[in-house]
């Protein structure tokens, strides 16, 4: 079989390749020219960047329909149009943790160095000047950091500064109050509140409208005198000219700088002072975070084109590998779940509830959300949906998305996910849970409770409850040589009507559901079910 080709367009680690040509074909053309570029990318099933070539709509566009990822070797997406790729299902992907140690030890670096004076130091001396004086500096013992953003790379200088005995408060009002609690980190309400209080201050988010300038004159005027300031997250989050501002008027005491508005950076106000020290851009350039940002980026692409869930997708719920896998099975259950509707209904879909009931719903589930409306959608547009752009295909088609959670599931397994679907006149609801096996069961149709395995093919007919009817049906299976592999029957009243669910070896073509529909107490037509 014909491997699947990958265009490497900057340099990555070795490593990465090597990993890369175990499974695909790759095409290793860094400096390669846009206009080249747009020409040749749609002989390829996936793209690995790094920050200079610009993918945008055009590009996207261009590698359709047989490009499926775009994976970035590092952690920011500024160069990725990431709606464009949403839209039309692409994956695009990021290597978030693989610089993650990097980044938090370039932080401490910049903190000790700025705050003990050792970069101007370090000048004087080898200048030909003994001379301590000067350079007189600060312990980090016993003093407050504040950590703006306490994702990945926040929560892991947090860790390193509780190693100091350093009092650790942090603002981010996007993170549970339990990571600030696992992370030593007291919770700060505002910004204000923690420019107030800090000592040294640390920033750890992503660039954006919301935290462009978040550091600005009026919130530096709060902080303390003498505060002492780290950024190696990116360049604008702390205004420079509020930096520059604050130094000069002895407010801020000393500076970290690995990132700045514009780069590449070799001219710029913060240069001028010697209690700034400043690095270009090397939060993640240590040898092990480029072998591990290369053969990370390289595991994503292999398993996006395996067809399988790609950890550190930017365009879907972000989850930490553990939670994934926990979560896998669950996942592939909301997706079988997702494909019963349009088996058995032909109406359009007006509205979609789920619960998720029991200890699975602690868990981030939108990725089930989103499986699931993969599901029920992939019968009526085959490849056009995938779990990228599901829930975007669903708004796009007026679908309402519903979702709750429920400490305790009501039913008598310990996990369930509840899904009804309603359409113009009527819902149809089914729940299911994981086998002793973990493997998707479907636990409820209908209102009938049932236990039936969720694989190949699977009958469902309506019945008359009463003798003289399973049996002959069954017969009639075996007449048209179609195997039986499991069964459960339900009923709600005693006499009157009853669902029987069949799972079978092959498929049992259209004339012979006709021919069964006819059978003496079978209420419909049988509806074939496949998984």
């Amino acid at each position: 079989m014909e491997k699947k080709k990958v265009i490497v367009t900057e340099r990555i680690a070795d490593e990465g390749i090597e990993l890369l040509k175990t499974e695909l074909d790759v095409d290793y053309r860094d400096g390669i020219s846009r206009a080249e570029l747009l020409k040749i990318i749609g002989g390829y099933d996936a793209l690995i960047v790094r920050s200079v070539t610009k993918v945008d709509e055009e590009l996207v566009k261009a590698g359709l329909p047989r490009l499926k990822i775009v994976g970035r070797a590092g952690n920011g997406v500024d160069n990725i149009d990431v709606d464009a790729c949403t839209r039309v299902g692409v994956i695009v992907a990021n290597t978030p943790d693989s610089n993650t140690i990097s980044a938090a030890e370039q932080t401490i670096s910049l903190l000790l160095s700025s705050s003990r004076k050792t970069a101007w130091a370090n000048y004087y001396l080898k200048g030909g000047t003994w001379d301590r004086k000067p350079f007189r500096g600060v312990e980090l013992y016993g003093k407050t950091v504040g950590i703006v953003g306490l994702g990945r790379i926040g929560s892991m200088v947090a860790t390193r500064l509780k190693a100091f005995n350093m009092r650790v408060i942090a603002y981010d009002p996007y993170i549970a109050d339990e990571r600030f609690e696992r992370f030593g980190a007291e919770k700060m309400n505002t910004l204000e509140d923690l420019v107030k209080q800090a000592d040294f201050i640390t920033v750890h988010t992503p660039r954006n409208e919301e935290t462009m300038h978040m550091l600005d004159e009026k919130i530096l005027a709060l902080a303390k005198q003498g505060v002492r300031v780290v950024n190696c997250a990116r360049g604008g989050i702390i205004k420079e000219a509020a930096l520059v501002k604050g130094l000069e008027e002895g407010v801020i005491h000393s500076a970290g700088l690995d990132v700045f508005e514009k780069e590449p950076a070799t001219e710029n106000p913060l240069f001028a002072f010697d209690n700034v020290v400043v690095t270009p851009h090397l939060g993640a350039d240590t040898f092990e975070a480029q072998k591990r940002v290369g053969e990370n980026i390289a595991e994503q692409v292999i398993i996006a084109l395996r067809g399988d869930i790609v950890p550190n997708v930017v365009n879907l719920p972000t989850m930490l590998s553990e939670e994934l896998e926990y979560l896998r099975p669950y996942i592939t259950l909301a997706e079988k779940m997702g494909k019963i509707y349009f088996q058995l209904e032909k109406a359009p879909v007006s509205q979609v509830e789920l619960t998720y009931s029991g200890p699975i719903s602690t868990n981030e589930t939108e990725m089930l959300t989103i499986a699931f409306l993969k599901g029920m959608l992939e019968p009526i547009m085959w490849e056009k949906v995938n779990y990228v752009n599901a829930r975007l295909m669903a708004q796009d088609r007026g679908i309402k998305v519903f979702e709750r959670k429920e400490a305790q599931s009501s039913r008598r397994y310990k996990n369930v996910i509840s899904a009804r679907v309603f359409n113009h006149d009527h819902s149809i609801e089914v729940a299911g849970t994981l086998s002793r096996a973990r493997n998707p069961l479907l636990v409820e149709i209908k209102g009938y409770e049932i236990e039936t395995e969720l694989e190949g093919y699977v009958l469902v007919v309506e019945i008359e409850d009463r003798p003289r009817v399973i049996g002959p049906f069954a017969t009639a299976l075996g007449d048209f040589k179609v195997n039986i592999a499991g069964m459960k029957v339900a009923r709600h009243v005693k006499g009157e009507t009853s669902i029987m669910v069949l799972n079978v070896d092959n498929k049992v073509e259209e004339a012979i559901l006709e021919k069964l529909a006819d059978l003496d107490g079978i209420i419909s037509k049988p509806k074939l079910l496949n998984f």
